[in-house]
């Protein structure tokens, strides 16, 4: 399975902000459109991610506020991207190796989604569901020696 067959099932939404953009609007956005990060660009291109992560982070040395902070500040200024071609599998290690929870997918330098670790193990758990459903009418439709 490759990073396109998630990204056809998921749909085409992206979600992104500038580094230039108050970390308060950010936050805003996140939790409006209920999404765990969003991809910086600047001038057609990726510059970083503002995951959660760097949000907490932020609210931890700074006393539960994100004060005047702006998105260049702490946002992850070289996360973990794979291609539509990447396989799964790789994409399961890289995530895992590096603590990552969204990857962007790039082709050359144009952004065309994101993964999360939800995608990639909703992904490995449909296609199991879908390996046994085919195992188990295999072995109802056995047939019978004589």
């Amino acid at each position: 399975m490759k990073v396109s067959d998630i990204l056809r099932v998921k749909g085409s939404a992206l979600y992104t902000v500038t580094p230039d953009r108050p970390l308060q609007d950010a936050v805003q956005m996140m939790s409006e459109l209920d999404i765990g990060s969003l991809v910086v660009m600047e001038h057609g291109d990726l510059v970083g991610m503002l995951t959660f992560r760097e949000v907490i982070s932020t609210l931890a040395a700074q006393g539960g506020s994100v004060g005047g902070k702006i998105v260049r500040t702490v946002m992850d200024d070289a996360p973990l991207t794979c291609t539509p071609e990447t396989d799964m599998d790789e994409v399961r290690r890289m995530m895992l190796q590096r603590h990552a929870r969204y990857m962007p997918v790039l082709e050359r330098r144009t952004l065309m989604g994101v993964v999360s670790f939800y995608d990639v193990a909703k992904a490995v758990v449909d296609a199991q569901d879908f390996e046994n459903r085919m195992l188990k009418a295999y072995i109802r439709d056995w047939p019978e020696e004589k």
